[in-house]
């Protein structure tokens, strides 16, 4: 989630309001909106129509199908990027997801060349994205995206702004690329096809890459590994650049070049100062910052460059980030 430019597969740690809706683990099948929901869909329908002219009767038929599921509202109340990084680290950094990501680098070698000479972004990291995000395609979600979009964007007040917006998105998506809204399933957010693209995301990143007249996320794993790759490049990835550095820290004063957000802030000579420990081969001009995981047996310090700060990009969480960019050196040594 995605800004989607947001990843694909976006972090939400607002609790959900209780009150809003009971949900039990009785009584979680999908069902109808509730009346004041309705209302806030033909506040969106009108919108649609004054925006972007759509038809108001093509709205409510579409709207009408949606169902609203509570396992949604459960899911995003427990994000898997709340966890610390010794219990997330494991979800992603598996023996299968190696094995999977050395053969999806050796059956699509050509097709990831391709976007890495045209975009910059080593074959690796696209493969890496695509491998936490699906395993490869093989898990790319099953909620009607148009039942996750609406029940986020009229029943979760924490965020319904931000998914009605992507649900306009989406009708917009539809009508561009000539499908039916209501055949799409994704994940709970609404997050799409193998490389887990929002809607909004989708519109301004995905590309023809198999040179078909089409975008498709879901069935060309060459869109999805061209998309990926463009998603990076758009958001500024540097050819060629480190990522992220294991290091050591002496001192005290190496907390005044943390970031908890690997916001690319200081220089490496600044870093050394504070007591950060950098390998001699990194040049000086490079601009990155300290961050801490819990490994659980005991801290771990990295230097996050900027292209780990492109990765935020695409999911904002520092471990979603760090998981991605480990997950691509362990398929690179298993290739």
């Amino acid at each position: 989630m995605q800004n989607k430019s947001v990843s694909l597969r976006i972090l939400f740690t607002l609790p959900l309001l209780l009150g809003h809706l009971a949900v039990t683990a009785a009584d979680n099948s999908p069902r109808a909106f509730a009346e004041k929901d309705k209302a806030a869909m033909n506040l969106f329908i009108d919108e649609m129509v004054a925006e972007y002219k759509f038809k108001p009767e093509q709205l409510q038929r579409w709207l009408n199908k949606a169902r609203l599921q509570p396992t949604i509202l459960e899911a995003i109340a427990r994000p898997a990027e709340a966890k610390p990084w010794r219990d997330y680290r494991p979800i992603f950094l598996t023996p299968e997801r190696i094995r999977g990501g050395a053969y999806f680098m050796r059956q699509y070698s050509r097709t990831l060349g391709r976007a890495s000479d045209q975009y910059g972004v080593p074959p690796q990291i696209v493969t890496a994205i695509i491998g936490v995000e699906t395993r490869y395609g093989k898990q790319s979600g099953n909620y009607p995206i148009i039942d996750s979009l609406s029940t986020l964007g009229f029943a979760y007040p924490p965020r319904a702004a931000f998914f009605r917006g992507e649900l306009k998105q989406f009708f917009l998506m539809a009508r561009e690329e000539k499908f039916d809204p209501l055949l799409p399933r994704g994940s709970y957010a609404g997050a799409l096809g193998m490389p887990q693209f929002i809607p909004s995301s989708f519109r301004r990143y995905a590309v023809d890459f198999d040179g078909n007249g089409r975008r498709d996320l879901w069935n060309s794993t060459a869109d999805a590994i061209g998309s990926v790759a463009n998603y990076f490049e758009q958001h500024g990835w540097h050819a060629f650049e480190p990522i992220a550095t294991r290091v050591t820290v002496t001192g005290k004063n190496f907390q005044s070049v943390m970031d908890d957000n690997a916001t690319p802030r200081f220089d490496t000579a600044d870093l050394r100062q504070a007591g950060v420990n950098i390998p001699g081969d990194l040049y000086d001009d490079l601009k990155g910052s300290l961050i801490l995981l819990d490994a659980g047996e005991g801290p771990e310090y990295w230097v996050t460059w900027h292209n780990f700060y492109v990765i935020t990009r695409y999911n904002h969480s520092i471990l979603y980030a760090m998981a991605a960019y480990q997950l691509s050196r362990e398929i690179v040594a298993a290739h």
